[in-house]
């Protein structure tokens, strides 16, 4: 049974399962009623980064333009354009054994893609979650149901994996942002 988590808890993903490296950050939204003309493109995404809080470089931005980050440590399994059906709507593969010694925490993210465009927003998106998977088992270890608290953002950080103590742990967040990709690259620190 997964630990279900409420926003601001955090939680230890390696003290009860020694050995666990390899992850499975899976997210998942519905759309709610609407009729703008366009599909509902949400896009997952992780951020490394350092002991400030901000990437150490653009390569440190693993997303559909760039799916893997080059240690290997975090893989974006494909952009899917539409959110239809069940399940996982993007995956993000993690192996917490690759991670580079320079980062200490992995924030994970959802967008609108074009949102302003289309007119979009997180007030139009429901059952919006993350889950962590232990890859190997495949047991969920954890899960954040994120609400309905949103309604003009764009972007949500939904949660991070950190360092602590040499352990990892997990931070359910839910912060949403306006201004899209773009407001949380220039948050995170990468050139755009």
């Amino acid at each position: 049974m997964p630990i279900s988590l409420q926003k601001g808890q955090k939680v230890s993903l390696t003290k009860g399962n020694p050995g666990l490296s390899k992850l499975l950050v899976g997210l998942g939204w519905d759309t709610n009623q609407y009729d703008g003309g366009y599909d509902f493109d949400l896009d997952a995404s992780a951020f490394l980064c350092g002991a400030n809080g901000k990437v150490n470089n653009d390569a440190d931005f693993v997303f559909y333009g760039n799916l893997a980050h080059s240690s290997g440590a975090v893989e974006h399994t494909g952009d899917n354009l539409t959110g239809e059906g069940e399940g996982d709507d993007e995956v993000i593969r993690v192996d917490l054994s690759a991670v580079p010694s320079n980062i200490e925490k992995i924030a994970f993210t959802v967008t609108i893609y074009e949102a302003q465009e289309r007119g979009q927003n997180f007030g139009q998106v429901s059952n919006a979650y993350i889950h962590v998977t232990d890859a190997t088992t495949g047991t969920e270890i954890i899960r954040y149901d994120l609400g309905e608290d949103f309604s003009i953002e764009t972007a949500i950080v939904v949660g991070e994996i950190y360092k602590n103590n040499g352990e990892w742990k997990f931070n359910a967040i839910g912060s949403g942002y306006e201004g899209g990709l773009y407001a949380l690259c220039k948050s995170f620190g990468v050139n755009v």
